[in-house]
């Protein structure tokens, strides 16, 4: 291949022993560069840590034998496995059992209220262990990240007592299940960040998609990189703050590990038009590929949407109006993204019954709104405008869910999709939905920047109320 400049200057660092932070914009050649700087090294054997298991997959089938490919998760749970001295059970919807297990040991009741919160609790305690929360009182060997007062306000809402004291009851009973060799996903990394283990020794460790490390990642680097490490990331798509992803991570880094700062701005994936339209996030954002289209659509029919191109928003709502009116025309539609429908209709199913009319249904959304705005939700309201959206296709509640259940069930060729569920993906024809949501913080410009860059040869902006 035919290498640029920085590329050259990256693969010239390979020996150097320097710590090294690469900081790759959007299709930039991240990857490929990686394998050559592997390569090129004589620092081995290495440790490469990715966050998915389809990335490490790749990375398998293409790196040297004397690299070792991990996800952060596979890494964690051999790490406590061995602490533990025993193989170690995964299951994925432990916190949700437990959340069960409590609801049974209370009164009827009780347990009632319990389980409206049910949602709020869950996400709780799954964001708990992405910042290093450890329930105060318990577990003092623990490298606590995190205090309980900091840790409530980083809440997607502001946890009244009943809804603090059950993520403190589910997580306390996690952590014990986790001790015994039960495990989920946020186990493998949480437990041995927080709770010790006996680490592998690499020479080198490489780190991929940087950007997107939480404090709990942070914890696992400082017990594993010992010696040299080399991480790349593109600064510009951290975008999932949301669910932990430290802000500014990749300048903690470089200040901890003491990184030399190299850039990867040229863009293999978009051309000249679709980068020129990010400059304004990435000024030195470059291309190699001519051409490309960018434009803002006053109006579209939705015969226009041609197969296979994506159609992205921040919001569902938008996604999901759009692909109740596409598949009315006809059209084949497919929403990503696994956890949006199940909560969805979890949230639906608790409005009333399944003959409760669509009137009805409408109140009691308006209803739940107001209580989540008034604990100082910011995401309710695209919930709110989700149900909505369903609600007046369905003449009753189970008519609505039914339709809900019909959306998420589709397979289509037209990719509906929010922000932050098209991180990592591309496709030649990017529709961004309704831009006007976006706002102007730090997460919402870097969302932005990620939309504009999934496209490899045309982009458009265009108003959902402008599509007939």
């Amino acid at each position: 291949m035919n290498l640029t400049d920085e590329q050259v200057a990256i693969i010239d660092r390979a020996n150097t022993g320097d710590n090294l932070l690469i900081n790759a914009c959007a299709g930039c050649g991240k990857t490929s560069t990686l394998e050559l700087l592997e390569k090129s090294t004589q620092t081995k054997p290495i440790a490469y840590l990715v966050f998915n298991t389809k990335n490490a997959k790749e990375a398998e089938d293409r790196m040297l034998s004397t690299t070792t490919v991990r996800t952060f998760n596979s890494l964690g749970h051999r790490i406590w496995a061995r602490t533990q001295g025993r193989n170690l059970t995964l299951n994925p919807k432990k916190p949700q059992a437990i959340f069960k297990q409590l609801t049974q040991e209370v009164k009827k009741d009780a347990a009632s209220t319990m389980w409206s919160v049910y949602f709020e609790v869950i996400a709780g305690v799954n964001l708990a262990r992405a910042l290093g929360y450890v329930p105060e009182g318990k577990f003092p060997s623990a490298k606590r990240l995190i205090g309980a007062s900091a840790f409530h306000a980083a809440l997607e809402e502001t946890p009244d007592d009943l809804v603090a004291d059950l993520i403190d009851a589910v997580l306390t009973r996690s952590i014990k299940a986790a001790y015994d060799g039960t495990v989920d996903y946020n186990d493998q990394i949480y437990m041995p960040a927080l709770f010790g283990g006996t680490y592998p020794q690499f020479p080198l460790v490489l780190v991929d998609e940087s950007q997107d490390l939480s404090p709990v990642n942070h914890a696992m680097l400082d017990r594993l990189c010992k010696h040299r490490v080399i991480a790349v990331g593109d600064p510009w798509q951290n975008i999932y703050g949301f669910r932990g992803a430290l802000a500014g991570g990749m300048s903690n880094l470089q200040a901890t590990y003491e990184m030399t700062p190299l850039d990867l701005s040229v863009s293999f994936r978009c051309p000249e038009a679709i980068v020129c339209a990010a400059q304004w996030r990435v000024p030195h954002f470059k291309w190699t590929k001519p051409g490309g289209h960018v434009e803002l659509l006053d109006r579209l029919d939705l015969a226009s949407f041609p197969d296979d191109c994506a159609i992205i928003c921040r919001n569902n709502a938008p996604i999901f109006r759009l692909g109740m009116q596409l598949l009315s025309s006809g059209r084949a539609v497919s929403v990503a993204g696994s956890d949006i429908g199940p909560k969805l209709i979890g949230l639906m199913r608790r409005l009333g019954h399944d003959d409760t009319s669509r009137g009805a249904v409408l109140e009691a959304i308006d209803g739940w709104l107001a209580e989540r705005e008034a604990k100082g939700s910011a995401t309710a309201g695209d919930l709110a405008e989700c149900m909505r959206v369903f609600a007046r296709h369905g003449a009753t509640l189970a008519q609505a869910i039914s339709y809900a259940e019909h959306l998420f069930a589709q397979r289509g060729t037209i990719k509906l999709l929010t922000g932050h569920k098209s991180k990592g993906l591309e496709f030649d024809t990017v529709y961004h939905l309704d831009p006007w949501l976006l706002r102007e913080d730090e997460q919402d410009l870097n969302l932005r920047y990620v939309i504009q860059t999934r496209s490899a040869d045309a982009y458009y902006e265009i108003d959902s109320r402008a599509i007939q």
